[in-house]
């Protein structure tokens, strides 16, 4: 292993020198002393290198794929995840290199035909192929699996992220695999006395870690073996016809079973870090007895909890509930999907539609922020995590949420309608200087018209509502167009309080559905200061009169 900055000691061990290194400057960095998560795993990744050797000469990061579905973000959230472990570990690894792996089991059968993907039936005539073996469905690539791998890679290139694609497939049948398989056909009876206890009575009798490929049909069949031959390389197992065939396990004439495959896997590579969602931490702790069997060392990992739908069930590859990568992207940045994933990674979270706008708004807090912090703060908040230290310094003067009403109260169709009132707001704003804002604009109008305008309903104001409007009205239209917010919003309150709203919230809430159609909305000062005083009068105006508000404003392009 080569250190950048360590210096040779007369007469020690390369080893003792980088561990006598290690050991005095672990503790130093301030970094090593956050609570940041991701700070906290990278100590874990040095801990490691003290404690064993390394003859690869870098640290290796994986995040594994199972691409039997069409790709959705709680999966890519591991790797959005696993990069920031390892950006942390390049601020404190004392200059060890590192390396990202997206691992893809694209050599698995298939085993039902996705509920999301079109041509299904012909789907159906393939199961029990590899991945890598069933027609694309959609026609692009010479595989279902090649599909959801280019799916895969399209998104880790959207987001930038650093990695090294790899394909089981290529694995198995490249031979890189080839020793360990070997080694798992050498030590079998070991590795079926740690899995067998886990399985139940039935699978117990039949279960083999190798999954002959066979040579007829291609189909990946889980069928017992009934010979095994060590010194050839060999296993004997009946086909589907009842024959007896021999195959190598080496080559890609075989396949293992996951738990053994994952456990196979860390020890060929020598992967040093991969995390893994709370569902797989009976799994994780089979393959590492496995991975130990094998002669390597389990990584370290780190145990995620799951995403979940909008009803609160677990998100599915194959059923396509919850949101997918570009369904997201199409309505907000990539910075804010990655702040989602950097927050509370061990808490259960709602991964829909309605989780978009926070998430936005909530980087664009951090990142405000960001300028103004100690060092050690900085190493705390998400935006260093998300840019890996070097955040954009735009300071943008309106947030997502403020957009989305602006959007709503005038029914903006194009971005030149928010930049009239955002120019008049922030006058030293445009597109050309706030180039973050200026995509907000556009995220804004899309997420309006995608969420926000087909849920719209504005109800009519009751008799004290009523009475309160036509005062609101009056106040707004008495103050200098001049007025800052807080000004504006101290006025809003004092003719809550005027009539008769003893809870100030149903008075907002009332003033969100009557003007906006919207049961939550901005804060009114803030959103009168930028959409106007007079348009505001007007905006109340308008829903005294019972009018709707208004027909789009501008021409379809949101972008």
């Amino acid at each position: 292993m080569k250190f950048s900055g360590l210096h040779p000691a007369h007469g020690r061990s390369k080893k003792t020198q980088v561990h006598a290194a290690l050991g005095r400057l672990s503790g130093r960095h301030p970094a090593l002393k956050s609570k940041a998560w991701p700070f906290e795993e990278a100590g874990k990744l040095l801990e490691r290198l003290e404690s064993r050797s390394n003859p690869k000469g870098h640290v290796l990061f994986e995040t594994g794929y199972g691409p039997s579905g069409l790709p959705h973000i709680g999966t890519f959230g591991e790797v959005a995840r696993t990069t920031m472990v390892r950006n942390a570990f390049s601020l404190v690894g004392f200059g060890v290199p590192s390396r990202l792996v997206a691992f893809s089991d694209d050599m698995d059968g298939l085993r039902k035909a996705p509920d999301n993907v079109p041509n299904r039936d012909m789907m159906a005539e393939h199961l029990g192929k590899p991945l890598t073996g069933v027609p694309d469905p959609f026609g692009t690539h010479e595989s279902f699996g090649h599909h959801n791998n280019a799916r895969l890679r399209a998104f880790l290139d959207d987001f930038g992220f650093d990695h090294e694609f790899v394909s089981a497939t290529e694995c198995y049948r490249s031979g890189r695999f080839d020793e360990m398989l070997i080694r798992v056909l050498e030590r079998y009876d070991e590795i079926m006395g740690v899995v067998l206890p886990a399985l139940g009575p039935e699978r117990r009798a039949t279960y083999s870690p190798f999954l002959p490929v066979c040579p007829d049909t291609g189909r990946v069949l889980q069928a017992p073996i009934e010979h095994r031959d060590a010194d050839a390389g060999t296993v004997a197992y009946r086909d589907e016809a009842g024959r007896l065939v021999e195959v190598p396990v080496t080559g890609g004439h075989c396949k293992l079973q996951w738990r053994v495959d994952w456990a196979m896997r860390w020890a060929a590579l020598d992967v040093d870090y991969e995390m893994s969602g709370k569902d797989l931490i009976d799994s994780v702790k089979l393959s590492s007895r496995i991975c130990r069997i094998l002669g390597g060392t389990p990584p370290e990992g780190f145990t995620y909890e799951l995403f979940l739908d909008e009803n609160a069930e677990k998100i599915s590859k194959s059923r396509g509930n919850g949101l997918a990568i570009e369904e997201w992207l199409h309505y907000a940045t990539p910075e804010s999907l990655s702040l989602y994933m950097y927050r509370s990674p061990r808490k259960a979270k709602r991964l829909y539609f309605d989780v978009i706008p926070r998430a936005v708004d909530d980087y664009l807090d951090q990142l405000r922020k960001f300028p103004d912090q100690t060092e050690e703060d900085r190493y705390v908040n998400p935006v260093w995590h998300i840019h890996n230290g070097l955040p954009p310094e735009e300071t943008v003067p309106v947030s997502f949420a403020m957009l989305l009403n602006l959007a709503s109260a005038c029914n903006a169709a194009d971005k030149s309608v928010l930049w009239g009132f955002i120019g008049n707001y922030a006058g030293d704003a445009s597109p050309e200087t706030h180039p973050i804002l200026d995509s907000l604009v556009g995220f804004a109008l899309a997420y309006h018209e995608g969420f926000v305008k087909p849920t719209q309903r504005q109800r009519p104001p009751d008799d004290r509502e009523r009475a309160a409007l036509e005062d609101l009205s009056a106040s707004l239209a008495a103050l200098a167009d001049d007025t800052d917010p807080e000004a504006i919003q101290h006025e809003v309150y004092e003719v809550g309080k005027r009539h008769g709203f003893e809870n100030l919230r149903d008075w907002f809430r009332a003033l969100y559905e009557i003007l906006f159609g919207q049961s939550q909305g901005p804060r009114m000062g803030s959103f009168i200061a930028l959409y106007g005083i007079d348009e505001t009068v007007a905006l109340v105006r308008r829903a005294l009169a019972g009018e709707d508000l208004p027909e789009s404003v501008g021409g379809a392009d949101a972008g």
